[in-house]
This record gives structure tokens, sequence and C-alpha cells, in this order.
């Protein structure tokens, strides 16, 4: 079974740490397509990084390849990409990793830009956040199975999403996926 798994999530929420947790539990995740990592070897350009990371996605649905992209859903493109995977007979898979606040991103996108890595700017950080549940909903009747990581203190399954519905999983609710609940139920997306 052709297999493309999503890292979902907002910016600075762990997409990358947890696709590294996933590529220790999962041996079909395929190639890994992370625009970031891509744009950081392409020299910094994100035109070039994101051009590169799209033709890398259509040569998998192409080829039939396993693949894992992350992801912070804004935008059309992930949507489209379902779209096409649905039609070449892909099972789809969402891992999403939240986090409560913007202000907690801002804080690890800045820790991480200490570190050496990427930065991305506040405003563009604080729309994503404010959008992240529309955003979510959109793909959330595509995908074939959904598992909702938090990363608050490291990563917890916290729920999964089964026949419309969020299963919260354990006896902590992150502020987060209970937000996101109540969200789906408010707009009928459940």
């Amino acid at each position: 079974m052709k297999k493309y798994t999503i890292i979902g999530g907002v910016n600075g929420a762990g997409k990358s740490s947890l696709t590294g947790v996933l590529c220790g539990l999962f041996s079909d995740l395929g190639i890994i397509v992370d625009t970031d990592s891509i744009t950081a070897k392409l020299g910094g350009d994100k035109l070039r990084g994101g051009k590169k990371a799209v033709e890398i996605i259509d040569s998998c649905l192409e080829k039939g390849v396993n693949f894992t992209q992350e992801t912070t859903l804004s935008g059309q493109k992930t949507l489209r990409t379902i779209t096409r995977a649905k039609e070449n007979d892909y099972f789809i898979r969402l891992y999403y990793v939240g986090i409560s606040t913007a202000e907690e991103s801002v804080l690890r996108i800045k820790n991480r830009v200490r570190k050496g890595g990427h930065s991305i700017p506040d405003a563009d950080v604080l729309r994503r956040f404010e959008k992240r549940f529309e955003d979510l909903a959109k793909i959330l009747p595509y995908c074939d199975e959904v598992h909702f990581y938090d990363n608050e203190n490291g990563f917890l399954e916290a729920g999964e999403y089964r026949n419309g519905n969020i299963i919260l999983l354990g006896e902590y609710a992150p502020g987060w996926i209970v937000g996101l609940k109540s969200f789906l139920e408010s707009k009928n997306y459940e």
C-alpha cells in the first residue's frame, strides 16, 4: 500500500522532531520532504527550496513511492497534494503536533535560531497559528488515519480522529486539542 504521511503543525511545534521520532518507529515513511531542510541545503533560497520540495513530491506521486511531508497545512498546496495522492490510491495518514499558544511558537523559533536554525517572521507565525484549526479541518476528511500529539513537554499522543470525531486518549487533554474539538463541533466538521 502506498502511503503519504503528513507531519503537520504550526511553526515551532516540533514537526521535524516528531519526524525523527516516527522514523525510529516506522519503516514505511519513504522519502522525507522537509522544505526547510531542502532550503537550507540550497543556501537559504526559500523559492528554490519550495520548488525543489514540489519536484520531489511530484516525483513520488508519479512513481508511486511512499513519502512524508512536513507542513504547517497553511495555503492550498497540501490539500492539492492530498487530492492527487487519493487519485493515485495512496493511504493518507496525518500526525499533527500541537502546542497551546502562539507565544510558545515564537519562543521556540527564537531558540531554534539561537542554535543556528531558520527564522520565520513573527507575523507569519501568528497568522498561521490563528488559522491552524481551519487549515486542519480542511484536510481531516481526506485522511485515512490521524494521530494528534501534544508537544508541551515532549511528545504525548493526545488523540485520534476516527469516523469524523476526535477521540481523546488518556486522562490529560491539552488545551489546544480541546479547542480543536470545540472548533470542529461548532463548525459541524465532526
